[in-house]
């Protein structure tokens, strides 16, 4: 290309460029530019939605212990209901009924010594009216312990209606119990209630055997003395004298 040329191409050029009309132009602020990013949305998206996961498991976990602090103030909850005073009283009863026994007392030492003194031998030497005061000694024993026994009897007889409330009560306490503590209360009260019945009905047996045996006792110590009275009856020198006896008239 000759020079000539390339100076008539760029004056073509500028021609054009002056021909065409001009237009202020339009710049638009940069605030007003809205740009629009899919994978920067999609990952606020998922960061919100984990910290919504958070969060709802932080509230179930607050709501779950809660739940176990309720649970277990349940289960440290004391029992309001308590038989230990009536169940107290009642064994008292019965004990002192056992300890206001007649003459022979529930205990060895006594035991002992009064069936030494009393229910032993018959001493050859003792008095005919020596005999006599042993065996009515004997027997108020013996009767003594038929009444000590019924008293007894009579005083566990009084406490079978106390048992039968307290029962009552302590089942009622231990099927609405709100809790392990409670239940377990009311579980031992229940023991306690069975126990203080089996202490009564040893209390029973006691009495019994105790009568039974200053009975058996006593007719043991009259058979001895029955002897010693025959063989005296029968010694020589006692104004006794065999002869016929008539019964009837013929």
């Amino acid at each position: 290309m000759t020079v000539r040329q390339s100076r008539r191409r760029v004056l073509l050029v500028v021609a054009a460029t002056l021909a065409t009309p001009t237009a202020p132009m339009m710049t638009a602020p940069a605030h007003a530019l809205i740009v629009f990013d899919p994978s920067n949305y999609s990952q606020n998206v998922l960061t919100a939605v984990r910290s919504l996961q958070q969060i709802t498991n932080q509230i179930t976990s607050l709501q779950n212990q809660a739940q176990m602090l309720i649970n277990q103030a349940r289960n440290l909850a004391s029992l309001p209901l308590s038989s230990l005073q009536q169940l107290q009283q009642s064994v008292q009863r019965t004990q002192q009924l056992l300890g206001e026994a007649q003459n022979i007392a529930f205990d060895v030492q006594q035991v002992d010594k009064a069936f030494q003194q009393q229910y032993s031998s018959v001493s050859l030497s003792a008095s005919d009216q020596q005999l006599v005061t042993d065996a009515r000694s004997r027997w108020q024993n013996t009767v003594g312990g038929l009444q000590d026994a019924m008293r007894v009897q009579a005083g566990v007889v009084a406490n079978i209606d106390t048992a039968r409330a307290q029962m009552s009560a302590l089942v009622g306490a231990s099927q609405s119990a709100t809790g392990a503590l409670q239940a377990t209360q009311a579980g031992n009260q229940l023991l306690a209630l069975q126990g203080q019945q089996l202490a009564d009905l040893t209390a029973v047996v006691a009495a019994n055997g105790r009568a039974q045996a200053l009975t058996e006792a006593e007719r043991a110590a009259a058979v001895d003395q029955g002897r010693e009275q025959r063989r005296r009856f029968l010694a020589p020198g006692s104004g006794y004298q065999a002869g016929s006896v008539q019964m009837f008239n013929r």
